[in-house]
């Protein structure tokens, strides 16, 4: 799925936890986050304001990433000429449309780029299916009420890449990798099913089965 590459951002054993193992957790964070998506995410809701359409729950997929999902919202803007490589043409609508791909999120911008790589991804689909590339799209927090315009940049695709080839190695491989403790875990609706501290004590299962094989038993 295209939106965990946020959770591999974030941290690689939240992601294979929710994507590999289908563990997953609600906390204020995750509710929080759905009622800020309830008006985005019906995908009949088609809204046209002066020379800008608003496409809500837009699917997308991207053959480039190995990922398909929903995009909250893609907001087209009306071009006044053809621009090679930049606009599009849109089914019913007349002239050319620039397309920008707008992400919800519930908190404040991150100091990195978790969400600027969910973004980065829609922002890919989104060149991949209309031929077209895009520049630029928006992070929408509810708690400032603000968006942030994100430059879609070479850096941010590339680490957007990185990442979906290491969701699909770890989906090969079948493998929950082990925890990184940090001040991450403090926000993860997932630490107590994660137990980062019982991963960081560097116990196999193996070496623990085989210290309880090796004690004696008394039938006295």
């Amino acid at each position: 799925m295209l939106s965990g590459i946020q959770h591999m951002a974030f941290c690689e054993r939240q992601w294979a936890l929710i994507h590999i193992e289908q563990v997953w957790s609600e906390n204020v964070r995750t509710v929080e986050g759905q009622h800020l998506h309830e008006r985005t995410d019906d995908p009949f809701a088609d809204e046209s304001r002066k020379k800008v359409r608003i496409v809500r729950a837009m699917p997308l997929v991207s053959q480039q990433l190995g990922l398909r999902g929903i995009a909250d919202v893609v907001e087209f803007y009306q071009s006044p000429n053809y621009v090679a490589g930049k606009t599009c043409e849109l089914e019913g609508r007349e002239g050319w449309w620039r397309p920008a791909p707008v992400e919800y999120k519930r908190g404040r911008p991150k100091k990195d780029d978790r969400d600027a790589v969910q973004l980065c991804a829609q922002a890919i689909a989104l060149e991949e299916m209309l031929q077209i590339s895009i520049d630029e799209g928006f992070l929408f927090y509810g708690q400032t009420k603000h968006r942030e315009p994100i430059t879609l940049d070479e850096t941010l695709r590339k680490h957007t890449v990185e990442l979906a080839l290491r969701m699909h190695q770890l989906i090969q491989d079948g493998k929950t990798p082990k925890a990184q403790k940090g001040r991450h875990c403090s926000q993860c609706s997932l630490v107590e099913q994660c137990q980062p501290e019982w991963t960081l004590h560097g116990h196999s299962v193996k070496a623990y089965l085989a210290r309880m094989c090796s004690v004696e038993v008394d039938d006295s």
